[in-house]
């Protein structure tokens, strides 16, 4: 059966809760120490979904990777800058995933007119690095030494993507104001690039 890609919802929060739990308990590529419960991830992906994409890609019911956006940055000035994340399970790594989930994820915040796109990376991360630079990011610059995590200082590195031009910005669009068959239209077509 072919994999897709969809919206998550906070009843997908166990699955995509199984593919982010080894990131916390192994390595440093999230800085969070702890796995949340079901219930705390749930409401994390209820609050995102509220305004931002929260996407998920999966086969027969199994979770492969998701990917999600959130704002960046409090003040009004920002309002149309987002930070995004990408995190799949490590036996579909190399598979095209991230890149389809990204694709996805970028076409939906350009139709909510979302202008900057920011990515964390905890340094080193070359299939990240990869990632990113293949989606368009570029590279900011470092933290140097800013996160500590399994007995060691790591760096994080900053990447930016830009939507669009230097025009006035135009209202941003809660995602679930979006036309929902365009939203299905994006999903649907990355869905079948998974296919190729």
């Amino acid at each position: 059966m072919a994999a897709s890609i969809r919206l998550a919802s906070a009843a997908d929060a166990p699955r995509l809760l199984a593919v982010y739990a080894p990131y916390i308990e192994h390595t440093a590529v999230t800085f969070e120490y702890d796995v949340p419960g079901v219930d705390e991830f749930a409401a994390r992906v209820t609050e995102t979904a509220a305004a931002y994409p929260y996407l998920l890609c999966e086969r027969e019911g199994e979770v492969l990777g998701y990917a999600y956006a959130h704002r960046h940055m409090a003040r009004a000035a920002y309002g149309w800058n987002v930070e995004t994340s990408v995190y799949l399970a490590p036996d579909v790594q190399r598979q095209g995933i991230g890149t389809a989930l990204y694709r996805a994820l970028t076409a939906l915040l350009e139709r909510q007119n979302v202008k900057n796109l920011y990515a964390c990376v905890t340094l080193p991360n070359k299939a990240s690095e990869r990632l990113h630079e293949k989606m368009g990011f570029s590279f900011l610059g470092a933290y140097h030494k800013s996160g500590w995590k399994n007995g060691a200082w790591h760096d994080v590195g900053w990447f930016e993507k830009r939507l669009g031009g230097d025009e006035a910005p135009r209202d941003f669009i809660p995602l679930p104001r979006l036309c929902r068959s365009a939203v299905d239209e994006i999903l649907e077509h990355e869905s079948k690039m998974l296919e190729k």
